[in-house]
């Protein structure tokens, strides 16, 4: 079966360069004289060295722009971990490597997918979050970074608490998602999706997008999100772009999880 590819990546409008330059620059226009804007990308969804990964890898490596991956632990093996590492290898300062739930399943019967939600009993998020983390401990070694990102970017509160108290350093969702974080479990939140945006209309869409992007980086912290497999060429094209306008821009400061640990 085919993955799916959003609807505004098959009909890119035709300036999109000059789309992208703008929408930056009106962005960083909100910006304080002493204060960038911070932008981080993650990358979900992440096992397997493929040819859309090479390429998502490559662009990143080029540009010398940091990249948050999202790991599903189940899915991983040691000749996987090789692959993806020596991908980056020359580059390996600028990746950081986490947690992406057990693998990757919904257990919800009703209402909208969850790995780590209300359908589970207590002891099955705890089993399947700690198993997650030992077996990337185990492969990555000093590379596994304790963030978590729950697929589909929920998880319960009950999920929350246990992160906290493993002494997981953040949890990463979408902004806004509820229940909130505990306090001293910061949430590294992502409000921009790139490939799995499911919209009818590309031109609405496309408006959507730029708006997303350019309300989040006037925030002064934007944090966009991945999915190598839901890539074709026009999203590859529009990543090249924004990567390199990004990395001219004085405003800007490009970082990953530990950066904003730090």
């Amino acid at each position: 079966m085919k993955p799916f590819i959003s609807s505004i990546w098959r009909q890119p409008p035709s300036d999109l360069a000059a789309r992208i330059e703008v929408c930056i620059r009106d962005a960083c226009a909100h910006f304080g004289k002493a204060e960038p804007g911070y932008i981080y990308f993650r990358a979900d969804d992440v096992a397997v060295a493929g040819r859309q990964f090479y390429r998502m890898m490559e662009l990143f490596s080029n540009y010398r722009v940091p990249l948050s991956l999202a790991v599903v632990p189940a899915w991983l093996t040691p000749e996987r971990w090789n692959s993806l590492q020596n991908t980056g290898l020359k580059s390996s300062s600028l990746w950081c490597w986490h947690q992406h739930g057990w693998r990757h399943f919904n257990h919800e019967t009703d209402g909208r997918n969850q790995e780590f939600g209300s359908a589970r009993l207590y002891s099955e998020i705890k089993h399947d979050l700690l198993k997650g983390r030992q077996r990337l401990e185990n492969i990555l070694g000093s590379h596994f970074y304790p963030v978590f990102t729950p697929p589909w970017n929920r998880c319960n509160l009950a999920t929350l608490e246990l992160l906290k108290e493993f002494r997981y350093l953040a949890v990463s969702r979408n902004c806004g998602t509820l229940p909130p974080s505990p306090e001293k479990l910061p949430d590294l939140c992502v409000d921009v999706d790139l490939h799995t945006r499911k919209v009818k209309d590309p031109v609405s869409g496309w408006d959507r997008l730029f708006k997303a992007l350019k309300k989040d980086i006037s925030s002064g912290r934007c944090g966009i999100m991945l999915h190598h497999q839901k890539m074709n060429a026009a999203a590859f094209d529009f990543l090249d772009i924004l990567l390199k306008t990004l990395k001219q821009s004085k405003n800007i400061v490009l970082v990953n999880f530990k950066d904003l640990l730090k």
